[in-house]
């Protein structure tokens, strides 16, 4: 009688488990469902700003960041463009903005390249934080910094200087095809610029977003009769 109950037991058993199976949900790959999640709200927010996150700044070497990126300065008459005379374009090695023409680059024995004049638009002037007075200049695309501006010095006719670090720039021979400016674009819409109070290990992007809480990032205004010489 005992055997028989045992048999019963396990044939009802064998009758159950297919059902209880079938009941049973099937799994969701691992973390694929999060990602779709994700990649679904990324995708809601991004398509209203429009902004290609797949755009990077050209890679720059440790000495190319200190000077783009914390303000340094390259040792005078060590760059490779402080006496060069050729014909062509110099770019922004961060992010490939056209900064100068050749035609407007001068001998100024300084140590460093020198122009009277930047292509229009492309620079950006600050006045320093340091009290030094001295009037910065950084790419106004991406903000990265290129030197400074002096005026008064005669040198020539437009009596303007920009000492300008080989460092923060590269040079395209005329006739040759430049390369696509990168721009990217913060949340607001606007480009990153100010490169003034990066700290180090802050990239400009996370700088940019810092001062969008805190409302700071506001130039200062030159006052009259305070420019460098």
């Amino acid at each position: 009688m005992m055997q028989w109950k045992r048999t019963v037991v396990c044939l009802g058993a064998l009758a159950v488990a297919p059902m209880a199976i079938a009941m049973i949900p099937p799994k969701e790959p691992k973390g694929e469902g999060t990602k779709a999640a994700k990649s679904e709200d990324t995708n809601g927010k991004s398509s209203a700003k429009k902004v290609d996150q797949s755009l990077k700044y050209n890679r720059l070497t440790p000495e190319e960041q200190r000077v783009l990126l914390f303000k340094g300065t390259d040792r005078p008459f060590t760059g490779k463009y402080t006496n060069s005379k050729r014909d062509g374009t110099y770019l922004c090695k961060r992010c490939n903005a056209p900064l100068y023409d050749s035609k407007d680059k001068f001998q100024s024995d300084c140590g460093w390249p020198s122009f009277d004049d930047e292509i229009k638009g492309a620079v950006k002037r600050k006045i320093e934080t340091d009290g030094t007075g001295r009037v910065e200049i950084v790419c106004a695309c991406c903000g990265g910094h290129l030197g400074h501006v002096f005026e008064g010095e005669r040198f020539t006719d437009k009596n303007m200087r920009h000492c300008v670090n080989s460092s923060s720039m590269k040079f395209i021979v005329r006739g040759n095809e430049l390369p696509k400016v990168i721009r990217l674009e913060s949340e607001n819409g606007e480009m990153p610029t100010d490169a003034e109070t990066l700290k180090e290990g802050e990239s400009l992007e996370e700088k940019t977003e810092s001062e969008k809480g805190s409302g700071s990032g506001k130039e200062s205004k030159v006052e009259p009769g305070k420019e460098s010489k």
